[in-house]
This record gives structure tokens, C-alpha cells and sequence, in this order.
């Protein structure tokens, strides 16, 4: 099974390890220096048209990757739990 990100961006559900707020998530100073290290070893890619409302981190094959996202952590969180009976 695939979450779709937006931005015509899928990523199978198996290797997200976390959806994060982001108003909520930086607040933290060492979110915010985690965000910056990532940004600059070229990990996170940016699929967010406007500012980005979460962040998610998936890891494939030992490969890490951030993701930016417009969508809300918590309408992540619903399609992740959302089977394909839920959209028949």
C-alpha cells in the first residue's frame, strides 16, 4: 500500500517511520537543527506548493529521505488508515 503526499507524490506505507506536525514539530530547537542537517546533506525534498503544513520521513534501503508536505499530519494520518474498501 501506497500514502499519497501530494504533489503526485506516493511512498509505500512501509517505509514511512514518522508524520510530523510542523508548527508543532519546530518548536523544538533540535527538530529545527535535525531539519537544517537534512536540508543540507540534500534529504529533504520539497513537494509543498505553499508553506508546508507536515513533514515526512521515510527510509528505503538504508536511504532517508524528508519529505515537505501541504497536506495536514492529521489527513496523513487518516489516508494511512484508510484501506481501499474505505474509498469504494
Amino acid at each position: 500500500m501506497y500514502l499519497y503526499l501530494g504533489q503526485n507524490t506516493l511512498v509505500p506505507k512501509k517505509s514511512v517511520v514518522g508524520v510530523f506536525d510542523m508548527d508543532n514539530a519546530t518548536s523544538s530547537h533540535v527538530t529545527r537543527k535535525s531539519l537544517s542537517m537534512w536540508e543540507k546533506s540534500g534529504m529533504i525534498v520539497n513537494i509543498s506548493d505553499d508553506i508546508p503544513k507536515s513533514f515526512v520521513i521515510c527510509t528505503d534501503k538504508g536511504k532517508t529521505t524528508v519529505y515537505l508536505s501541504q497536506l495536514s499530519s492529521q489527513t496523513l494520518l487518516k489516508r494511512s488508515t484508510m484501506s481501499v474498501s474505505d474509498n469504494i
